[in-house]
């Protein structure tokens, strides 16, 4: 009968200790040789197993680190091409207010100078006309002395008469 792992004979009623030793020498050598060659190796993978995923842990950290400063550097990139945006969206207001003075400037130089050139052309006008006028005036003045010498008139005649052509040459201004 075996009970325990111990075999008892049943009709001695003794222990039989050689065969326990056999057993227990079986034991220790099955437990040497499943350490060296079981629990050993078996030991040795959970351990690269262990590394493996440590390592996995540390790459995706590392993953993980790296991805938050790109994603800052992002951040930043996109905060300075705003700020870049902004500013030349200043500047363009800026130039076009500038052209927009400068235009207004321009033009009203322009107007400016159109009316300087009416007003000088009014005035040469001005002139012609008013010599024109004198040389009605002198004509006529010729005229009336031509009158006059033909006809012999009285001073106070010639002076009316005078008077008669300047009033006739003011009027036709």
């Amino acid at each position: 009968m075996l009970t325990n792992g111990f075999v008892v004979a049943a009709s001695a009623g003794h222990l039989n200790t050689g065969d326990i030793v056999f057993q227990l020498l079986m034991f220790l050598i099955l437990l040497a040789l499943l350490k060296k060659y079981a629990w050993g190796p078996l030991m040795g993978i959970m351990k690269q197993r262990e590394d493996h995923i440590a390592g996995e842990i540390g790459a995706a950290e590392q993953s993980r680190t790296e991805a938050n400063k790109l994603l800052n550097e992002q951040r930043e990139l996109l905060k300075q091409a705003r700020q870049e945006a902004q500013s030349l969206i200043e500047n363009a207001k800026k130039q076009g207010d500038l052209q927009r003075d400068e235009i207004i400037a321009l033009a009203r130089t322009e107007s400016d100078r159109i009316k300087e050139s009416a007003k000088a052309e009014i005035e040469r006008e001005k002139e012609q006309a008013v010599a024109a006028i004198r040389e009605q005036l002198a004509s006529m003045s010729v005229m009336i002395a031509s009158k006059v010498i033909e006809k012999e008139l009285s001073v106070a005649d010639q002076e009316k008469l005078i008077n008669e052509y300047i009033k006739e040459a003011g009027e036709g201004r």
